[in-house]
């Protein structure tokens, strides 16, 4: 074990301490290798020093790590990487055959069996790709969806089903022009066009699946319908849109958004919970939305934010009247964010 400098610190190097804040909070657990970002924020809560392992510990450790190989990777990210290669091939074979949705199923509740280490606001797919986007999204998008089942009180009977919804909900994408699904800038009115027939070409691959119910075929085809019948392809508006296809369409619009695209760059979680609390009022249902923002901000005092002008800090205090707008203490300065309307919350570190 030495003590060194975190001006001295390294990537790469582990703690063989845990380390904490000045009010007691711990930082970083013995153990945690460090990257660039851990180190500023070590700076950022002005630790002074801390405790790493020596280049004989880190050696050992990596040989006994090495004997357990496979052992790193958690429950949930195998199940999730089985589920990303059985969804290629699905979506690579979906032209003319039904999809195998027995296989599809198994899968998922294998997934969902580790559904406690998945966190909507904070969760980053392993190795991801963008040109993976469309199955990635459709992962998180039916574990989302599932969740928001989940704490909306709908039956059990309804929460796999909700979860398939999620998984096919873009299923006609696989026969949408690949050029148009990955343009790296905006599309024409043509290619938007094309690109919304997406919605009709899904629900006609799903209409005569037999092993799934309306609702999933109709996810399909409302995800992009609004409550005030301004979305497509039919304009619909209210309770013509099945609820499965509202909840998707929620967990579909924050995944769209917060997640990295060809076009542009992901935005902050919180940005979005606001953006969709104020489509709740004609857009979206808001009854899903508030059950929604509610459950997917509900932290414990202590989690650690980065403020959109990259301070660090520990919220403190969440207001229920504004949850996405806690107060953070910023080494001893309490920020309180709904007052403070030109800072938000830029990104959920994760411990």
């Amino acid at each position: 074990m030495a003590t060194v400098p975190v001006s001295q610190l390294k990537p790469g190097e582990k703690m063989s301490e845990n380390v904490q804040t000045k009010r007691g909070n711990t930082l970083f657990y013995k153990g945690k290798v460090m990257t660039e970002r851990d180190i500023e924020i070590l700076k950022a809560f002005l630790i002074p020093t801390v405790s790493i392992e020596s280049k004989t510990e880190q050696e050992s450790a990596k040989e006994a790590a090495a004997e357990e190989t496979g052992s790193a990777v958690s429950p949930f990210f195998e199940e999730y990487d089985k589920m990303l290669a059985l969804l290629k091939r699905v979506f690579i074979s979906a032209s003319g055959q039904n999809p195998p949705i027995l296989e599809i199923r198994t899968q998922l509740e294998a997934l969902i069996q580790h559904i406690e280490q998945y966190r909507i606001l904070t969760f980053t797919p392993r190795m991801f790709q963008l040109h993976d986007y469309v199955y990635h999204n459709s992962i998180m998008v039916s574990l989302t969806s599932y969740s928001l089942a989940k704490w909306h009180g709908l039956p059990a009977r309804d929460l796999m089903p909700v979860a398939l919804a999620g998984l096919l909900h873009d299923i006609g994408n696989t026969k949408v022009d690949q050029g148009i699904l990955y343009k790296p800038n905006k599309l024409t009115v043509e290619e938007t066009e094309e690109m919304k027939q997406h919605t009709v070409i899904g629900y006609n691959m799903l209409k005569n699946v037999t092993a799934i119910n309306e609702g999933v075929k109709l996810s399909a085809l409302q995800h992009h319908e609004r409550e005030d019948g301004s979305g497509y392809p039919m304009g619909i508006k209210g309770d013509k849109i099945h609820l499965y296809s509202k909840i998707v369409a929620i967990a579909d619009i924050f995944h769209a958004m917060t997640s990295a695209r060809y076009h542009k760059k992901g935005a902050s979680p919180y940005l979005v919970l606001d953006q969709l609390f104020n489509e709740s009022f004609g857009k979206l249902d808001p009854s899903l939305v508030q059950t929604f923002i509610k459950k997917v901000t509900q932290f414990h005092n202590g989690v650690l934010v980065k403020l959109s002008d990259n301070r660090i800090g520990e919220i403190v205090f969440s207001d229920r009247t504004h949850p996405t707008r806690p107060w953070v203490n910023v080494n001893g300065q309490i920020i309180n964010l709904t007052i403070e309307r030109s800072l938000y919350i830029q990104d959920v570190i994760q411990k």
